[in-house]
């Protein structure tokens, strides 16, 4: 294939300079031709010389249904995902687990942090133990890209029993410590980075088995992390009471070892198994930074960093912004978290089911645009209780679809190859917002004692991510509103 017919990189057809809107398994021409956006461009003389059937009319017709007319399909290296199956089924399973007994996890930092304080950490200042959590969700989003790299090279089985000793080996030692550096390097940094290990390979493998049904399959694997959020609090705030923190420490780590023992018999990748299957050369600085020159992928991880700021802020403050007006009780506040996964889990389902229908990026920028639109709409205005717990609830909906899609926003541009490394530049790009919102958020709040600023800081920062989002949206298609993409 000649550089004439095909521009590497940017996914142009250089006959008529459009964009493809499915950017589903790259063809194996793509990939020879090193194309780091793992978008399908079109093949003209091969199809010629070879005599194999042209399949452009029907892509073309297919396309122009959405508005987007699309450059002819490569076969793909691997085949066609089997969009289902026992074994498709089981690597969903395997995966909604690894969100469970990671980020799930995550969700329960704030038992922690209550006991610490009351308990063996009480010399240290809040702000201090604040450390503990704080690294936890540093690693599990700021390794992104190397775990993605271990990922593309070596596939998900090592990563994931590796994640798996690590995340359980950790719990085990932070339930016999007693010294702020022994929670520090156990649950603080071990554990941490065994449940990075565990999360982003599971999720890099569903491209390989899902096409057209790839939204519902990461929307039920996002529904883990609301399941865990609701199940661990509860658990192990009664389990200290009842049998101590040791103990809460090692029954939460046999369960998660269950569950990961689970994973590890039915996460697999597709790609890598495939007798096909080449591993890549290690990266050179160059392949590094080429997504950031991608205009289409560095405006998606604009859009991704400023909305992540929005979505943290309520996530972060919502029971404490409800008791300050007055009108919530401290039991009804704690209720609320509740609520708010509740029905995040709902809104991870649909936006997933959804999103086969009229497109991953339409249904994230929709979805993110109206959680703004919340927040500034009812959030702002409403004080009485009914409004806050409508707040929670409604909020909850509609931010569920920024943790089911952000996996499928990525798979949709990239190379069956790099899907691993490019998650993992978007967890690495939320993971700033996701450490610093609740600082920038509290200072805000300290400048005048008012939740107005906070609000009005969360809701213009989920609008402008929304906007940056849609504009890589139309970098990828061109000024097509009907595009399905």
């Amino acid at each position: 294939m000649s550089d004439k017919e095909t521009t590497s990189g940017t996914g142009t057809d250089t006959d008529n300079n459009t964009l493809r809107a499915d950017h589903t398994p790259v063809s194996a021409a793509a990939i020879a031709q090193g194309n780091p956006a793992g978008i399908r461009t079109k093949v003209i003389d091969v199809e010629k010389n070879s005599g194999a059937p042209n399949s452009d009319d029907d892509d073309k017709a297919d396309d122009d249904k959405n508005g987007v007319a699309a450059p002819a399909q490569g076969p793909s290296p691997f085949g066609d995902a089997p969009d289902g199956g026992l074994k498709a089924w089981l690597v969903v399973l395997g995966a909604w687990a690894t969100s469970f007994c990671s980020f799930g996890w995550i969700n329960s930092i704030g038992v922690f942090q209550d006991y610490y304080e009351n308990g063996p950490l009480s010399n240290y200042s809040s702000s201090t133990i604040s450390w503990i959590p704080s690294l936890q969700l540093f690693f599990i989003m700021a390794l992104g890209p190397v775990i993605g790299r271990l990922f593309d090279a070596y596939g998900p089985r090592y990563l994931i029993l590796g994640g798996t000793l690590l995340h359980v080996f950790g719990l085990m030692m932070a339930s016999l410590s007693s010294q702020y550096y022994q929670f520090m390097l156990s649950q603080g940094v071990c554990s941490a980075i065994g449940a990075a290990a565990i999360f982003q390979p599971a999720l890099s493998c569903l491209p390989g088995w899902f096409s057209k049904r790839r939204g519902l399959a990461y929307g039920i694997l996002a529904t883990g992390t609301s399941v865990g959020g609701v199940i661990f609090p509860i658990m192990v705030s009664r389990l200290i009471d009842s049998v101590g923190y040791g103990w809460a420490m090692r029954a939460s780590a046999f369960l998660i070892l269950g569950l990961l023992i689970m994973s590890n018999l039915t996460v697999s990748s597709r790609y890598h198994d495939h007798p096909d299957f080449q591993r890549a050369p290690p990266l050179t600085g160059k392949q590094m930074v080429t997504p950031f020159l991608e205009p289409g992928f560095a405006t998606m991880l604009a859009g991704i960093f400023f909305m992540t700021f929005g979505i943290f802020a309520p996530i972060d403050y919502i029971p404490v912004a409800a008791l300050a007006t007055g009108n919530v009780t401290p039991s009804l506040a704690l209720y609320m978290v509740s609520i708010f996964n509740a029905l995040s889990l709902f809104g991870r389902l649909l936006a997933g089911w959804v999103s086969d229908r009229i497109g991953k990026y339409n249904t994230f920028i929709i979805a993110c645009y109206a959680a703004g639109v919340v927040v500034l709409a009812l959030w702002i205005p409403g004080t009485n209780r009914s409004a806050q717990i409508g707040f929670a609830a409604i909020f909850g909906f509609f931010s569920g679809a920024y943790i089911a899609l952000i996996g499928s926003l990525v798979a949709q541009v990239s190379a069956p190859k790099e899907i691993g490394y490019r998650t993992g530049l978007v967890f690495l790009i939320a993971a700033i917002p996701s450490l610093t919102t609740s600082p920038i958020a509290g200072a805000i709040l300290s400048v005048n004692n008012s939740w107005l600023g906070v609000k009005i800081f969360s809701g213009v920062l989920l609008l402008l991510g929304s906007s940056v989002t849609l504009a890589a949206r139309v970098i990828y298609t061109g000024f097509k509103p009907t595009a399905v993409f």
